[in-house]
């Protein structure tokens, strides 16, 4: 069983707190917009949509821009985004209505709107860049930034998922919006795969990341093998050991080699199916359209795997027939052949 994890990632702009901030605050003036056609207030707030609009632009047109205009255009962003909340809920008192007034698509979003200032406006105190549960998309909050450290792309935004692999087929055992440790998933994975097969597998190959202790006594318990190093210090070379140490670097090797299959299938789902393109705005729908992808792969295998099996049996069908013909027809076997 091959084990690893990948993030499916979502059809989202590259997200910065400028533009975020930008976003909240046109879709309060949204708002503003709404409730006041609700009242009977003859003059509009002033929420000087135009400067804010102006000023972010003048710092987001910038090829280049220094941390302190940054902070600056970020300051005045929230200053901006304070004041509308202040005059929606002036406005909201001037109804006086015993429900929320507006809709609940708009109620969502207002609510989103206020977490991502709380967020921004606590990262900019704290002049930090991360905050827990850090939202990076108003239309899609559930999207989260998950580390992965490759280069290119250290940040990636979407769903992380764990998967596993065996006999060319692919299942999807875990998908999580949140950043997490893929090495909790080996023995919910490895309880997969006994209720589906009904014993456990010969040997789980995975990244050294799946080799904790836990995992590793656990594999042990059930007489698995673990592809992945030993733990503690190495052994000291001698001339005695020399040809084992040897064997089992070779060994490691070609398992490490084994574990080729499983990446492929992830740079398949990507380069052939979109996997990294998640066009889906809700989260379920984002977790159905992930398994999808990987059902189809899995259906193009096995049809692939009955097509190579009757393109087989066709070939042994007809060498028997051939070699039937020949001995009936009483000609040299070995002249037929030539």
């Amino acid at each position: 069983m091959l084990l690893d994890a990948t993030v499916a990632e979502q059809a989202i702009k590259y997200p910065n707190d400028l533009e975020l901030l930008n976003d909240c605050r046109e879709q309060s003036q949204q708002i503003i917009d709404k409730i006041f056609k609700m009242t009977e207030l003859e003059v509009k707030p002033r929420t000087y949509r135009r400067i804010a609009r102006k000023e972010f632009l003048s710092t987001a047109k910038k090829k280049s821009k220094s941390n302190k205009e940054l902070r600056k255009a970020i300051g005045k962003q929230l200053r901006y985004l304070k004041r509308n909340f202040g005059y929606i809920e002036e406005l909201l008192d001037e109804i006086g209505m015993a429900g929320f007034p507006l809709s609940a698509k708009d109620q969502r979003k207002y609510w989103i709107v206020q977490e991502i200032y709380r967020q921004q406006k606590q990262m900019y105190d704290a002049k930090i860049h991360r905050c827990p549960d850090r939202i990076v998309s108003l239309s899609q909050p559930h999207v989260r930034p998950i580390v992965r450290g490759k280069s290119g792309k250290k940040v990636e935004f979407g769903a992380k998922i764990g998967v596993s692999m065996t006999g060319g087929f692919t299942i999807v055992d875990n998908v999580s919006w949140d950043a997490y440790n893929e090495s909790q998933d080996l023995i919910k994975q490895v309880k997969y795969y006994f209720d589906m097969f009904g014993h456990y597998p010969e040997a789980v190959i995975a990244d050294n990341i799946y080799g904790t202790k836990n995992n590793r006594d656990y594999l042990k318990s059930k007489g698995i093998r673990f592809s992945g190093k030993p733990l503690g210090r190495p052994k000291k070379q001698t001339e005695e050991n020399k040809e084992e140490i040897r064997k089992e670097k070779l060994r490691r090797k070609k398992q490490y080699r084994e574990r080729i299959p499983i990446e492929g299938k992830f740079g398949q789902g990507k380069n052939g199916y979109r996997l990294n393109y998640i066009r889906a705005r809700l989260p379920e729908t984002s977790e159905s359209w992930i398994g999808c992808i990987f059902f189809v792969m899995n259906l193009i295998n096995l049809s692939a795997k009955k097509i190579n099996s009757t393109l087989n049996w066709l070939k042994e069908a007809s060498n028997l027939l051939s070699a039937s013909l020949i001995v009936r027809k009483g000609y040299n076997l070995s002249l037929a052949n030539k």
